[in-house]
C-alpha cells in the first residue's frame, strides 16, 4: 500500500513538473513574441494628420502605439518636422506603414516637392523663400530615389539665380558692417585703433566700390527687364518737287526792236545804185 502511495505521489509530481515546464515555455515564448513585436513596432514609421499638418510618427518600444518622431541628429530635425499639407490629399499616406527610413523619405519627398514647385516659379521673393525652404528640407532626405534626386537637382537649378542674388546681398551687408566696425574702432582710443585705421585706409576705397557694385547688381541689374522700345520713326520727308521750267523768251515787237527792224529796199536801191542824198 505504501508503494502505491509512493507511486501516486511520483506520478503527481511528474505531472506537476510537466505542467510547470509547459507553462514556463509558453510564458517564455509569449515574452519572445512580445519582444519581437516591440522591436518591429519601434522600427516602424507612420504618418498622421494633426491640425492640418502631416506628422511623422515612430512606433514605441511596445507591441503597438506610436509617438511623434524626434530624431537624435539635429541636422535632420527640420527634415522630419510637421508639414503643412495646405489642402493636399494625403489620405493614402495615412494608411501606410514604413519599415525603414528610406521608405519614409521616398513617401515624404512628393509632398515637399509639390509644396515647393509653385513657390519657386513665383516672382515674389517671399514665396520663393518658402519654396527654397521646402527644397532644403527635401535635400536632407537621404533615402530618396535617383529619379527624385534628379527632380530635386532640377528645382535647385531653377532657384540658383535667386540664391546667388541673396548671397550677393548678404555679402554687401557684411562689407558694409565691416567698414562700420572698422571706422568705430579707428575712432576709438583702444589699443587696436591704429591697426583699424590702417586697415580702413587700405580697404575702404575698394570696399566702397564693391559695396556699390553689389548694391547695383542686386537692386538694379536684377530687376525686371523692360521690353526694348522701338526707336522713334522720323517723319517722312516730302518728295522733291521739280521747279517749273523758265518761260522761253518771246520776240519783242515794240520799242527799239521795231526801230531796228531792217527796211525793205525800194526804187534803185534794189539795183545796187547808191541813192544820192537830197
Amino acid at each position: 500500500m505504501n508503494g502505491t502511495a509512493q507511486q501516486g505521489f511520483g506520478y503527481r509530481a511528474r505531472r506537476t513538473f510537466t505542467r510547470l515546464l509547459v507553462f514556463t515555455l509558453i510564458l517564455g515564448l509569449g515574452g519572445v513574441v512580445v519582444f519581437l513585436l516591440s522591436q518591429l513596432n519601434a522600427r516602424t514609421f507612420t504618418l498622421a494628420l494633426q491640425d492640418g499638418q502631416l506628422v511623422v510618427m515612430k512606433g514605441r518600444n511596445a507591441p503597438m502605439g506610436a509617438l511623434p518622431y524626434r530624431t537624435g541628429d539635429p541636422r535632420l530635425a527640420d527634415a522630419y518636422a510637421p508639414i503643412a499639407v495646405e489642402g493636399q490629399d494625403v489620405s493614402t499616406l495615412l494608411t501606410r506603414k514604413f519599415t525603414d527610413r528610406d521608405e519614409l523619405d521616398q513617401a515624404l519627398f512628393p509632398v515637399l516637392e509639390s509644396l515647393a514647385r509653385p513657390r519657386i516659379a513665383s516672382d515674389e521673393p517671399a514665396r520663393v523663400d518658402q519654396g527654397l525652404y521646402y527644397l532644403r528640407r527635401a535635400e536632407k532626405l537621404s533615402g530618396i530615389t535617383e529619379e527624385q534626386r534628379l527632380t530635386l537637382q532640377k528645382h535647385m537649378v531653377d532657384v540658383a539665380y535667386y540664391q546667388a542674388r541673396q548671397k550677393l546681398e548678404d555679402a554687401r551687408r557684411l562689407v558694409s558692417e565691416a567698414l562700420t566696425q572698422l571706422k568705430l574702432a579707428a575712432e576709438s582710443q583702444s589699443r587696436n585703433a591704429r591697426s583699424a585705421n590702417q586697415m580702413l585706409s587700405a580697404v575702404s576705397p575698394p570696399a566702397r566700390d564693391l559695396e556699390d557694385a553689389l548694391r547695383r547688381a542686386v537692386h538694379s541689374l536684377s530687376g525686371p527687364q523692360r521690353a526694348p522700345q522701338a526707336p522713334p520713326q522720323a517723319a517722312p520727308q516730302p518728295a522733291p518737287t521739280t521747279p517749273p521750267p523758265a518761260p522761253e523768251p518771246q520776240p519783242q515787237t515794240t520799242g527799239e526792236a521795231l526801230d531796228e527792224a531792217p527796211q525793205a529796199p525800194t526804187g534803185t536801191d534794189a539795183g545796187g545804185v547808191v541813192p544820192t542824198p537830197p
